[in-house]
């Protein structure tokens, strides 16, 4: 029975502590949403991304953003070297596109590894990005094929996630 009160207290801590980590958690990704015009799509995707959710302070939350954002550009990159191989009519304007968003990879982590030292600079990194969207959406925007349409649509979402990127960097003071 006198390890009946000690679990108690365990369970009340262990709570305590649940409820701290969410608080920071949440605190950090509403300080980066703030920043961001679609605030819900913000809230979202940062709250289902591990990272985010784990974050401790605005910087580690602003790092994840980051995190995200790399990863995900890295997808329609993988999809246009795809589309540039079974499209030979095509193979121009997709590999264009994939550097486009290699070039946006880039620019990101160089943000991710100026964030703590230069905010504003990593500002610019991610800000520059938005004319590697232009790009892909002038080389492929008109054309009707499927591949040409979805990698419209990443790019759509690439710049949502962007500004979230943009958030986050100015949540921490860039």
């Amino acid at each position: 029975m006198a390890s009946s009160p000690n679990c108690f207290v365990i369970v009340i801590f262990a709570v305590l502590l649940q409820i701290l980590f969410v608080s920071a958690s949440t605190k950090s990704i509403d300080a980066i949403c703030q920043k961001v015009t679609d605030k819900a799509f913000c809230v979202k995707t940062l709250s289902a991304y591990p990272p985010a959710v784990s974050a401790t302070t605005t910087f580690q939350a602003s790092q994840a953003a980051l995190s995200l954002s790399i990863s995900y550009a890295g997808k329609p990159a993988a999809f246009a070297a795809k589309a540039a191989k079974e499209n030979p009519n095509l193979k121009k304007q997709f590999a264009g596109c994939q550097n486009a968003f290699m070039t946006i990879v880039a620019s990101l982590r160089s943000a991710s590894g100026e964030l703590k030292e230069s905010p504003d600079t990593a500002n610019y990194d991610v800000m520059v990005c938005r004319d590697s969207t232009t790009m892909v959406k002038s080389l492929v925007g008109k054309n009707a094929d499927m591949a040409s349409k979805t990698i419209v649509n990443m790019t759509l979402m690439m710049e949502k996630i962007l500004a979230i990127a943009v958030g986050a960097i100015e949540a921490v003071g860039g």
